[in-house]
């Protein structure tokens, strides 16, 4: 294959941040492996799955010249014993490691020394786990790309293996594996690659069952060009195989056994001719080459769903257009040059608007959460009713969890808005069937991913009034983004498919994607508006029915959990109440937008009083911070939920962003300077803490927060969280829940790989937000730098004063009942 300079230009520059985590091959909760303990030399460590188990998973190079073998991932070398007059083990020099939005590269340089000269190869194993905002079809793909590049002046052959942990989570059960050879079905395409493909799948498949967080149904696909090398046997005699000789056997080991019983590894190897007559000697010119492969995990049924149907066995999206798995196959091979230029475009901008909205750190900080919050879902449905599932990665594992979109939906906001419709689909059609008997929103669509089984006798988990407050939210958002522009501008790049694998029995759907898998948005002859209201219109039976709610019980939340479940129960939780208010007002904008013009009044009216009432009960007497609870003297907390993207546009009231005129705003701009203040006085080595009960934070939240400060304090925070990612000692993928303070590891509660990173695109969303004018209410506050707080003095103060005010009344009480004794 050519070397293909495209797939490494979008991460041309050096990474800033160093994260001890970073994705590999990352496209859905099952096909999760991470590079582990990035910050060290990829040979040190295994890589893993996002839970922290090992996956067996090694690169390998030799250069025959020098009979030395060189581990580049994983640690194949183990199975190398160290005195063998045929090879000798050496580490190349690691050159470190960047990523981008899409891509983790991994570059070594390799020196032969020569009596004549000194010769090298420069090699790079590059991940590609394509983000494709324009092509849903390619998102849905659950496949992704390892290809290594190799540049120099000597030979060098390539080895690569997996073992059966790809497809269990239990290393006790059988595996069974084989080799095909996908049929060549270019149509119009002489190009396309001729395969080789290992298959591995349990011996005995259990359906919509997890082991350890690892889908055990399901069939890895492990593909290579046909010219590949190929070999499946026990791990440690294949190894050996290509330490001495530079090349495999294409055998195949019959034998079906568990995942570690005289490990079954399943490899390929390629050698490049580098060196040549012209690169011998000093005359060192340096050949390129390169090798792709790629890794898909098929499940079909994907998941079941309660739907509007019934229980149902949802097929994956990409099955609507390509009918075979060999073909799903061949086609994401051959759709290689595609998907990386979509990837990069979109890499590329998201680097840009980042680096415009904070800095290189935000810019990474957003790179590293991308393929995370991705890696949560799995695409179903078909393409004229996408579907889009989500499971709530390492915490409860449940399905659709709306205070888990509800954090990751700024994400979806920014990359594609559409996709936040698919999020939110299976949650409305499952209750608007009457399947759920509460009278407010459900939390989940299920216990435990895959199953999407509902809750008919409404048990769930208890948070009423954070999922209606978190509906409403995000239906105002979503509508608003249909009712200006649903497609961002690297959504509507089409250059590069020019050059897309198009096969004979890929299936475009007129309507809804093109013969080249791109996504198009017909509007059946409806305006942007008309379509966000029809959209609307569909549910508006559960936005009246949940802001009815909201009406009765967000003013003064009774004891119950809000998002922060974690943290326990309680009531009058400030920052609760004000998503319930918040919830309210979207309700008014809803049905605004509907023309339901006297709900609107009346919704309006009842926010405007409960957000008077709000400051009233939350905010600090001297109004320097909000409280935790009402009743919680000398308590604080990050009022997360001022950043709700709920108006048109924010701060502003019903002037739909096209307006001049000078509105009252609905939360007045001194609570946001207030909160602005106060995050920079009690703001942490490693970031801003969730509220004063601990010193841990949550970086969803955080970033929430920061988007509705001033630039100062924004840029503070993300200081301390970029310099979080550098130092702290979690060893998982990049969690959101943290301490601040010591060794900013996690808390005694350990959160990783979870969706919910998609908060850290807060301010990207924002700005994109109502044609880009919803940041403009609030740039009063970079006209002020924060203020000085004694945070311990007032804390203090306050507390002071709310003990010495109940003991008065509690006195008042004795003597009223003194008096009255004495009356007797």
């Amino acid at each position: 294959m050519r070397f293909d300079f495209l797939a490494l230009a979008a991460v041309a520059g050096a990474s800033t941040l160093t994260p001890n985590v970073l994705p590999l091959i990352v496209r859905n909760p099952y096909l999760s492996t991470w590079l582990y303990n990035a910050r060290s030399a990829p040979w040190e460590s295994w890589p893993m799955f996002w839970t922290g188990a090992h996956v067996g998973f090694s690169v390998m190079a030799s250069v025959p010249e020098t009979a030395a073998v060189y581990p580049l991932l994983g640690r194949p070398h183990d199975s190398l014993p160290r005195e063998n007059a045929s090879y000798r083990i050496v580490y190349p020099e690691y050159l470190g490691v960047s990523f981008d939005a899409s891509t983790t590269n991994l570059t070594y340089h390799i020196t032969s020394p020569s009596s004549s000269s000194t010769r090298s190869v420069g090699l790079t194993l590059s991940f590609l786990s394509p983000i494709t905002p324009s092509s849903t079809f390619r998102q849905s793909i659950p496949a992704a790309y390892m290809t290594i590049f190799v540049e120099g002046c000597l030979d060098v052959h390539i080895y690569t293996d997996i073992n059966g942990e790809w497809v269990t989570g239990n290393r006790d059960n059988h595996v069974r594996w084989d080799l095909r050879r996908p049929l060549h079905r270019g149509a119009g395409n002489s190009t396309a690659p001729r395969l080789k493909t290992w298959e591995v799948a349990r011996l005995q498949e259990q359906l919509f069952t997890e082991f350890a967080d690892h889908a055990e149904w399901g069939t890895l696909f492990f593909s290579a060009p046909a010219d590949a090398h190929h070999q499946s046997g026990v791990s440690a005699h294949l190894r050996q195989q290509f330490a001495k000789t530079g090349v495999l056997k294409n055998e195949v080991d019959g034998r079906f056994r568990r995942v570690m019983d005289e490990e079954p590894v399943f490899a390929f190897s390629k050698g490049f001719k580098l060196a040549g007559p012209n690169n011998s000697g000093g005359d060192c010119r340096g050949k390129k080459d390169s090798i792709t492969f790629t890794f898909a995990l098929v499940q079909d049924p994907v998941a079941q769903f309660a739907s509007s149907k019934g229980l149902r066995w949802m097929k994956p999206l990409w099955r609507s257009h390509v009918t075979t798995t060999d073909e799903l196959i061949a086609y994401h091979y051959a759709d290689f040059h595609t998907a990386a230029v979509l990837a990069a475009n979109y890499s590329d901008t998201l680097a840009r608007d980042a680096f415009l909205s904070g800095s290189s750190e935000y810019q990474d900080i957003a790179a590293l959460s991308a393929r995370q919050v991705l890696g949560a879902t799995q695409f179903s449905g078909t393409p004229d009713h996408p579907l889009l599932f989500l499971k709530e990665i390492s915490s409860d594992g449940n399905f659709q969890t709306v205070d888990v979109i509800f954090p990751a939906f700024p994400f979806f906001l920014y990359t594609n808005p559409r996709w936040l419709e698919y999020l939110l689909e299976p949650l409305l059609e499952h209750q608007l069937s009457g399947q759920y008997p509460n009278d407010y929103s459900m939390h989940d669509l299920g216990t435990h991913f895959p199953n999407a089984t509902g809750h008919a006798d409404g048990r769930d988990e208890y948070m009423p009034v954070e999922e209606c407050g978190n509906m409403l939210i995000m239906a105002l958002a979503l509508a608003n983004a249909l009712g200006y522009d649903a497609e961002p501008a690297f959504t509507k790049v089409r250059a590069a498919v020019g050059e897309t694998a198009s096969m004979q029995r890929f299936v475009a759907w007129p309507k809804c994607v093109d013969e080249h898998g791109m996504d198009i948005h017909p509007r059946h002859g409806v305006g942007r508006e008309e379509e966000a209201v029809q959209w609307l219109s569909r549910s508006y039976k559960l936005w009246s029915q949940w802001t009815g709610y909201l009406v009765r019980e967000s003013l003064i939340p009774h004891n119950q959990l809000s998002t922060d479940d974690f943290a326990g129960w309680l009531a009058n939780q400030t920052n609760l109440a004000l998503k319930g208010i918040v919830g309210i007002r979207a309700m008014a904008e809803i049905a605004d937008l509907v023309e339901r013009n006297v709900e609107a009044r009346q919704y309006r009216a009842i926010a405007d009083q409960y957000i008077a009432k709000w400051q009233e009960y939350g905010i600090s007497r001297d109004e320097t911070h909000a409280k935790l609870a009402y009743t919680w003297y000398g308590s604080w907390t990050t009022l997360y939920n001022l950043r709700t993207n709920g108006q048109k546009p924010t701060g502003s009231v019903g002037d739909g962003g096209g307006s001049h005129v000078k509105k009252t705003p609905f939360i007045p701009d001194r609570i946001y300077q207030m909160q602005s203040n106060w995050y920079h006085a009690v703001l942490q080595r490693y970031g801003l803490p969730l509220d004063s009960r601990h010193l841990y934070a949550k970086s969803d939240w955080e970033f929430f927060a920061a988007a509705v400060t001033g630039q100062k304090t924004r840029a503070e925070i993300l200081t301390a969280v970029a310099r979080w990612v550098n130092e702290t000692v979690v060893d998982r993928p990049l969690t959101d829940l943290y301490n601040t303070e010591g060794d900013g590891g996690f808390p005694g509660i350990n959160f990783m790989a979870r969706p919910v990173v998609g908060g850290h695109f807060a301010f990207l969303a924002l700005e994109r937000a109502c044609g880009g004018r919803a940041t403009q209410a609030l740039r009063f506050l970079d006209k002020r730098s924060p203020v000085a707080i004694d945070v311990e003095r007032i804390l203090r103060e306050e507390h002071d004063r709310a003990t010495e005010a109940a003991a008065a009344a509690a006195a008042a009480v004795v003597n009223d009942g003194l008096d009255s004794w004495e009356d007797l």
